[in-house]
């Protein structure tokens, strides 16, 4: 399998028109269209402190030291 870049422009009623090199042999293809966007706009939503408050827990256990069996591979 082999791959060319070639410039195209894409028309309003959403086509495009492509004219391939003639060392190209007839057959089956694979198109992949890679095309700009325009830039997204930087959120602008603030962060607020403490705004995931009580949304997640943490063991009492969280800073204890892990078994070994843990680290042998044994533990569920």
């Amino acid at each position: 399998m082999q791959a060319i870049e070639l410039q195209a422009q894409i028309t309003a009623s959403h086509e495009i028109h492509l004219t391939l090199p003639s060392t190209i042999k007839a057959g089956k293809a694979k198109v992949i269209v890679m095309y700009d966007t325009p830039e997204t706009e930087p959120c602008t939503k603030k962060r607020v402190f403490g705004q995931f408050r009580h949304q997640i827990h943490i063991e009492d256990n969280f800073d204890d030291e892990l078994s070994e069996d843990f680290w042998l591979g044994q533990s569920t």
